[in-house]
């Protein structure tokens, strides 16, 4: 740059700042950040190479220049080879690169993807497992005005504890799923924009004889009960809204699992004598044999006899007065139309 020219620039302007920057980084591209992170992760240039579907040649020919650069802008390598066969070590400066390199491509995917959701090129759908179904319905209506129009649907699995969070961080722009309210209220829900297509409540599947289980119970009789919950999801929210969040102290588990049909399976062994909460949706569908995994387990009803009177919302969520912003044939109102006409 000329001196005239430096002129225009007033001392310790960021802009000059960044014409100044030295060509060692000005080389380091955002493919060399990829490999960095992928080698920092497996610690191995070999296992980058798998990861990012490369020969590790290339690999390593990309952390050979970001040593070497890196050595003449700070003074030492990223990373250091520790002999054949053993894992790489990353140097103190290779991992303040590798935190700020991770930062940096999270920051330019987020910035992306606002930018194609605004525009309405792509939309995120997050969906219980159990939702799949409605979705699918849903989509129908919409799919060929989609493809039309070259819009991406991303479809994520969403699990029940985790759709406040995601809605609210941006990462997914509409929800199906379940969510544990107040009988006839909506409670926080307001926040949300929310289609509801139904509520309900609980039921038990159990292996126990008649004698000492009827075919009704009352959540105040769980804790009397042994009892197979999930570690977290819709069951546990239930029963931390009945007995707190230390209901594992208040109550008898018998076992804890991950999945229904896993519970389900685990009481058709007769290993644990017991009961599992489930939805009063999946209790009749258990109910008329259609499960294989609950083939010669009853059916028991849960009453809601215990304060506060909670129960399971079905339906679709989207972030407050989001839609609002957007033209009626944006991607995210399309869709949601689509969900209301399914719900009608």
């Amino acid at each position: 740059m000329s001196s005239s020219a430096q002129l225009l620039l007033p001392a310790g302007n960021q802009l000059s700042r960044l014409l100044h920057s030295p060509n060692a980084l000005l080389d380091t591209t955002m493919d060399q950040l990829r490999t960095l992170l992928a080698v920092h992760e497996t610690r191995s240039a070999l296992r980058a190479a798998r990861v990012l579907g490369r020969e590790q040649s290339s690999v390593q020919k990309q952390i050979d220049t970001l040593n070497r650069n890196f050595r003449a802008l700070c003074g030492e390598p990223l990373v250091v080879k520790q002999g054949r066969g053993k894992d790489v070590l990353i140097t103190q400066t290779g991992e303040a690169l590798v935190e700020l390199a991770r930062i940096t491509l999270g920051d330019w995917l987020d910035s992306i993807h606002e930018c194609r959701r605004k525009l309405g090129t792509t939309l995120t759908v997050g969906t219980t497992r159990f939702m799949l179904d409605s979705l699918a319905k849903a989509w129908h209506h919409v799919a060929d005005e989609f493809k039309e129009r070259d819009v991406e649907l991303k479809v994520v699995h969403i699990r029940t504890r985790d759709i406040w969070s995601k809605l609210e961080s941006k990462q997914v722009d509409v929800v199906c799923g379940s969510v544990v309210t107040h009988a006839g209220k909506t409670g926080h829900l307001d926040e949300f924009d929310v289609i509801e297509w139904r509520r309900g409540g609980l039921a038990l599947l159990t292996n126990l004889p008649e004698k000492r289980l009827g075919a009704s119970a009352g959540v105040g009789e769980l804790p009397r009960l042994p009892l197979v919950v999930p570690g977290d999801g819709l069951i546990a929210e239930f029963l931390r809204g009945w007995f707190g969040p230390d209901y594992r102290n208040e109550l008898d588990i018998a076992a804890e699992i991950d999945e229904i049909q896993y519970g389900m399976s685990l009481l058709r062994s007769g290993l644990v004598q017991g009961c599992m909460i489930v939805t009063s949706g999946l209790g009749v569908v258990a109910a008329n044999q259609e499960l294989r995994e609950g083939t010669g387990l009853r059916v028991v009803e849960l009453k809601n006899d215990r304060q506060p009177v909670l129960e399971r919302l079905v339906g679709v969520f989207a972030r407050k007065e989001e839609r609002a912003r957007f033209p009626a044939d944006h991607p995210l109102n399309l869709l949601w139309s689509a969900f209301e006409a399914e719900a009608g």
